[in-house]
């Protein structure tokens, strides 16, 4: 009888033991995560990096992240990058913009477009010259870069990954998905094009124009429509009107959108912006 409140201080104890060894559900859900992250299948290690976009503004989360873009396999390199660019990973800027010079151009293009989300306008380098197959400098492609570009089976899996993974396509979405079985380089000049609607560069406005009316790809061209009535320059409505008359029906819709776009901004065009107000100073003022 009188072991009995040993016995109890006893399980009291352990209790409290567990209790505070138990894992929260936050760290819970680490673990989880972790064994994700560093899962030796690489489709599962993929899927977990990527995941790690969703935690804006958790340290950690960059923290796997920018170890995941050392990894050895392109896929999750790739993934890094993305997630780094949704999380706005202000900080992995020096680290994405060495990733520009991957081996590999799926890894090339995610970086580019995390640092156009961190509002980089080193990234739109990346898409211009995708989309024109050279440099805004006029300089020709490096060999390794045209190399990768020109590699069928290698833009067959960039249509998934880059183009149709974090570029919007609007209205042509559901047809890009469809034609990216078959074709091998649409939707990666798509996207380029979608994404450089934001460069207010006025040489990728160029290129835009340009791919409207030369590409010979009908998702490239209405991708491009789409680029010139997100980018807002009325001065390329001339561009747009062309379109109306093109043989795809769906350009043609592109198309007719950025003229309408377009005729908005031209009758409507924004306000300039004024700097500070200066107060006239008087000439002669009485000296004191």
């Amino acid at each position: 009888m009188k072991l009995r409140p040993f016995i109890a201080l006893f399980l009291i104890a352990v209790t409290g033991s567990l209790s505070f060894a138990a894992e929260t559900p936050r760290e819970e859900a680490w673990t989880v995560l972790n064994s994700g992250l560093t899962n030796t299948n690489i489709e599962k290690r993929t899927k977990a990096v990527a995941e790690l976009g969703l935690l804006i503004g958790d340290q950690k989360a960059e923290d796997a992240a920018l170890t995941a873009l050392k990894d050895d396999k392109p896929e999750v390199r790739a993934v890094a990058a993305q997630a780094l660019g949704e999380m706005v990973a202000q900080s992995a800027r020096p680290q994405l913009t060495a990733a520009l010079k991957d081996d590999d151009v799926t890894v090339v293009l995610s970086a580019a477009h995390a640092l156009v989300q961190l509002g980089d306008e080193t990234g739109y380098e990346v898409f211009y010259a995708v989309l024109t197959g050279e440099r805004k400098s006029g300089q020709s492609l490096l060999a390794q870069q045209k190399k990768m570009l020109d590699d069928p089976k290698k833009l067959a899996g960039l249509g998934f990954q880059t183009g149709l993974g974090f570029v919007p396509f609007g209205g042509v979405g559901l047809s890009a998905f469809k034609l990216i079985t078959k074709d091998d380089s649409s939707a990666v000049l798509a996207a380029a094009a979608i994404t450089l609607a934001a460069d207010k560069d006025p040489k990728s406005g160029e290129a835009i124009a340009n791919a409207a009316q030369q590409n010979k790809k009908w998702l490239v061209r209405a991708a491009a429509y789409d680029a010139l009535a997100k980018r807002g320059d009325a001065s390329l409505k001339s561009v747009a009107l062309l379109g109306l008359t093109d043989e795809n029906d769906e350009v043609q819709y592109a198309a007719a959108a950025a003229v309408i776009r377009l005729s908005d901004v031209e009758e409507h065009p924004a306000p300039k912006r004024r700097g500070p107000e200066r107060r006239a100073v008087p000439k002669n003022l009485p000296q004191q």
